[in-house]
């Protein structure tokens, strides 16, 4: 395997190594019992709706570094059955891009590298996670015991449905700018977007997520934003047709981001904090993964 084969260009890794080293190693990671729960989002685009009912990582070169190495411990037959690659390159008029495939083993390298014992996930990251599991799994029974075998921790909200296509989730690259709600969207923004949602011909509001999708995606978005039961906002929407729900909806998620938008623009305010945040972010995650990284390249035989 490549893994294998790469242990004989021993010294030219050295180099590349020497390239991207800083001018002090980062402090060694203490062993310690307790649990670690690893939480990240892709860092592209805003951040929509689902993002933040779902669960809402700072970059260091040890990801990519760990990435490739679990990338050797991988087959191909293995990603190009991950369901997400096959829905996204079905979408796409040509085959799919290499980085689309290998993203997955990425984010098996971001968990791995802070040896977390738990990540929460949507419902639709659940094989991704057994990726991560498996990698952690087989990179132990072949080095000996050393990245904990993550849990799964499911997030109690469903995913989101696209607002335009209700047999989708909620997605930031989706090109229907009206199928997403982003948390900077203006109130005006929000509103449009829901009068424009897909519902169906039956004015009554119900849930019933397998015959009305889009009035049963309003509802959920409806009970995860006020904190009330689905029957309970079913009860309360006695009355109403879905034209006049789509509103009430709208002005429940327009509340409900009111005060992330306020400290979103405060925020952006102030560059200077922003980029200590970035700076104190980044120096504490290379603390945990130097080391990690470290670790592992000594048993795979690059150190």
């Amino acid at each position: 395997m490549a893994l294998h084969s790469t242990r004989k260009a021993r010294g030219c890794w050295r180099f590349i190594r020497a390239l991207h080293k800083g001018h002090e190693a980062a402090p060694a990671l203490q062993e310690d019992s307790m649990k670690r729960v690893f939480s990240g989002i892709q860092p592209t685009g805003i951040p929509h709706l689902g993002n933040y009912l779902g669960a809402i990582e700072s970059w260091v070169s040890e990801h990519t570094q760990l990435s490739w190495i679990l990338s050797c411990m991988v087959r191909l037959p293995r990603l190009q059955h991950l369901h997400q690659w096959k829905a996204k390159t079905a979408k796409q008029k040509h085959d799919g891009m290499v980085g689309l495939l290998t993203y997955p083993v990425l984010q098996a390298a971001d968990i791995l590298l802070y040896k977390s014992t738990h990540v929460p996930v949507g419902e639709d990251q659940v094989q991704h996670m057994e990726l991560a599991q498996d990698l952690a799994q087989g990179f132990n029974k072949k080095y000996g015991e050393f990245f904990p075998v993550p849990k799964s921790i499911l997030t109690p909200m469903k995913k989101v449905k696209s607002l335009r296509d209700p047999s989708a989730k909620m997605s930031k690259s989706d090109p229907d700018k009206l199928a997403t709600i982003g948390i900077t969207d203006s109130p005006e923004e929000i509103v449009q977007k829901f009068r424009k949602a897909v519902t169906d011909f039956t004015s009554e509001v119900t849930y019933d997520p397998a015959s009305r999708g889009g009035v049963s995606n309003m509802v959920a978005v409806h009970a995860a934003v006020t904190g009330l039961s689905v029957e309970e906002v079913v009860r309360r929407s006695a009355g109403l047709d879905t034209a006049r729900y789509k509103l009430v909806v709208a002005d429940a998620v327009i509340e409900k981001f009111a005060p992330i938008r306020s400290e979103i623009e405060k925020l952006k305010m102030d560059q200077d904090y922003l980029e200590k945040v970035l700076q104190v972010g980044s120096a504490k995650a290379r603390e945990l993964a130097y080391p990690v990284c470290q670790e592992v390249k000594k048993l795979v035989g690059f150190l």
